[in-house]
């Protein structure tokens, strides 16, 4: 039996087409692979909707929780076997982690994309969209989280980035890999998450920034995020989670004004763990009352601060949140 399988666009250049004139890829007025359910109804009973027609640059958090609300409000209104959403690639791993940390639903939501608009040669966009609709129609997909589908692999959000700027091979999940592949056959998944955690949302008031550490990085552009008013700052640190010493300072400013520091590496493979106690080593900021964010990037880490943060009527212990 053909699974309910609901289609959501958002934009990204899956929807987009090059001009042939100047070369450069852009929106069209009309979403190009909107409208192609009925050449995917082979595959599953596919319900579209365009929630966006965005570039990826363009979503922020606001537009993550209007698709988180039009994710649960659409699985209330009819049954949903599993969800598919078409985003650009650039903020997809921050969406998919965003769902994944949002959503608490058995059946499968995947995410997919492009790297080439779809009138370019070789565009991959259908391609990855009928790969998509298929591992979201699959019973192995379900109890895994919020999955990331392209060019035949399977991925979990919680591992999944963006490592080249153009490759076709560009979603990659460093230190674990995909935790599944497809072929023209089958869809099979190997691996499964051993936890997810889930955190009921209703708004996004707080800020939160997030810096990356260098050699010689002064302490007042921290002391700037005081005076600018946000509400919590992640840092991508060195090595194993350290600082310069006049970056020390800078967050010793924010951690006696209650601003909560989240510290994660700036190395692409590896985990932030307080081991140095040098002045700003690991160790030090540990004691301080810095929080180490395990095994996620940056951008991640902002994305949960933002949410831990943003729980006002059940405040979230964001040392054992991140731990």
């Amino acid at each position: 039996m053909k699974k309910n399988i609901l289609l959501i666009h958002t934009g990204g250049t899956i929807s987009m087409q090059i001009n042939n004139e100047t070369g450069s890829v852009s929106p069209s007025d009309s979403n190009p692979i909107l409208g192609l359910s009925k050449s995917l109804e082979k595959y599953a009973n596919i319900t579209e909707i365009e929630a966006f027609h965005l570039p990826s640059p363009h979503i922020t958090p606001n537009e993550m929780l209007q698709l988180r609300n039009l994710i649960v409000e659409s699985s209330k209104k009819s049954p949903v076997d599993g969800i598919v959403i078409t985003h650009g690639t650039d903020t997809l791993e921050e969406t998919a982690y965003f769902l994944d940390l949002t959503t608490n639903f058995n059946f499968p939501i995947v995410l997919t994309g492009a790297m080439r608009s779809s009138n370019e040669l070789g565009a991959d966009g259908v391609y990855n969209l009928v790969e998509a609709i298929r591992v979201a129609s699959s019973e192995d997909a379900r109890n895994k989280g919020v999955l990331v589908v392209m060019n035949d692999e399977i991925h979990q959000a919680f591992n999944i980035t963006k490592t080249s700027t153009s490759s076709v091979n560009t979603f990659q999940s460093p230190q674990y890999g995909p935790i599944g592949l497809i072929t023209k056959k089958m869809v099979h998944i190997h691996q499964t998450p051993v936890t997810r955690r889930y955190v009921d949302i209703q708004s996004l008031e707080k800020r939160v920034a997030m810096l990356k550490v260098y050699a010689g990085m002064e302490g007042d552009i921290l002391e700037s995020i005081l005076h600018l008013k946000y509400d919590g700052v992640v840092l991508e640190g060195l090595g194993q989670g350290n600082v310069p010493p006049q970056v020390a300072e800078g967050i010793k400013c924010l951690l006696d004004a209650n601003i909560p520091v989240i510290l994660v590496s700036r190395c692409f493979n590896g985990i932030a763990e307080p081991v140095y106690g040098y002045v700003g080593g690991g160790k030090m900021l540990e004691d301080m009352g810095v929080i180490f964010a395990t095994g996620i990037s940056g951008q991640k880490a902002r994305l949960k601060l933002l949410i831990g943060l943003n729980q006002v009527h059940k405040p979230v212990d964001l040392k054992e949140f991140f731990n």
